[in-house]
């Protein structure tokens, strides 16, 4: 995540080093701090655009891109085998977790929980889109510790019953890890296209959006089946295609200027040294120092 300047991403980068490990911390995150099984309990994976959604905005989304663009190494086969050793165990853990939903729904008052659900995805979208506001945020885990505290219900307790896992949700649950798995691979294969085209910043601003969008269909605000999240996604990958020919070496005569007929190499002399602390003086009295959109760090406007 080296060529997104969001803070976060940059302290996670130190905690954990690159590569590998990089990539199974981003891409198991939401295992890790209850964001999947609030999902998964919340109705979230209940359909195919669910699924979808799920998959490209938790599992996938800016993180997983960036991680993959700057912090990999190798050809594109070994980061096609790094990516599937890392999404095979994420799959499988998405699984159990699937797999334990019910039983941990049975002790839930389901809509209070949703709205808790609703809550941490909102508390998520709003950290990726300014490190300035999530520092004022709970951290994901919180929201969901105190969303079963505020939920539980010693009524649905049941000790003796056997435990019973649904498949279909086992199915939807890994499905949805793997489409996660799958937007990694496609990163992967397309990433000497992605990493001059691709404005890392702008699109994790942008799932920031489309992830703040997914809690109005856990809340029923919006219908399951209108994809609004995966469409203001949609939007989000053609806005953060940034084509640029800065890769081309410049002409000679823009480099150096042009040297007249008939003059000779000499011709180009070294230019006048500059007293560096003149140079800063100016440079403090530039008024183009305020020009909108422009920060420290050449970091985007909403960092």
């Amino acid at each position: 995540m080296s060529t997104s300047r969001h803070p976060i991403a940059l302290r996670l980068e130190r905690s954990v080093g690159e590569g590998t490990k990089l990539l199974a911390t981003v891409m198991a995150l939401p295992l890790v701090d209850g964001i999947f099984p609030a999902l998964i309990l919340a109705g979230a994976v209940g359909s195919v655009l669910g699924i979808l959604e799920v998959g490209l905005l938790v599992f996938g989304g800016s993180a997983t891109l960036a991680v993959v663009l700057a912090d990999m190494e190798g050809t594109r086969r070994e980061q096609v085998v790094t990516i599937l050793l890392v999404g095979i165990p994420l799959m499988a853990l998405a699984a159990l977790e699937a797999a334990i939903a019910p039983t941990i729904a049975e002790m839930l008052n389901m809509p209070v929980f949703e709205r808790f659900a609703a809550l941490v995805i909102l508390a998520i979208a709003a950290k990726t889109a300014s490190a300035t506001v999530g520092e004022y945020l709970p951290s994901p885990g919180v929201i969901v510790g105190l969303g079963l505290i505020a939920s539980f219900d010693p009524s649905g307790l049941a000790f003796g019953d056997p435990f019973v896992a649904d498949p279909m949700l086992v199915a939807r649950g890994v499905a949805a890890a793997g489409v996660g798995v799958g937007f990694a691979l496609s990163v992967a294969l397309l990433g000497p296209w992605l990493r001059g085209n691709v404005d890392i910043d702008r699109f994790r601003f942008g799932s920031a959006v489309a992830l703040g969008v997914l809690p109005l269909s856990i809340l029923g605000i919006i219908q399951t089946n209108v994809p609004i999240a995966l469409a203001v996604l949609a939007i989000t990958s053609l806005l953060a295609l940034d084509p640029s020919d800065n890769d081309d070496p410049a002409p000679v005569e823009t480099a150096t200027g042009a040297v007249p007929d008939g003059g000779e190499a000499d011709a180009a002399e070294d230019p006048e040294p500059v007293d560096v602390d003149e140079a800063y003086e100016d440079n403090d009295d530039d008024d183009s120092r305020g020009t909108p959109g422009v920060t420290d760090g050449d970091r985007a406007p909403w960092l």
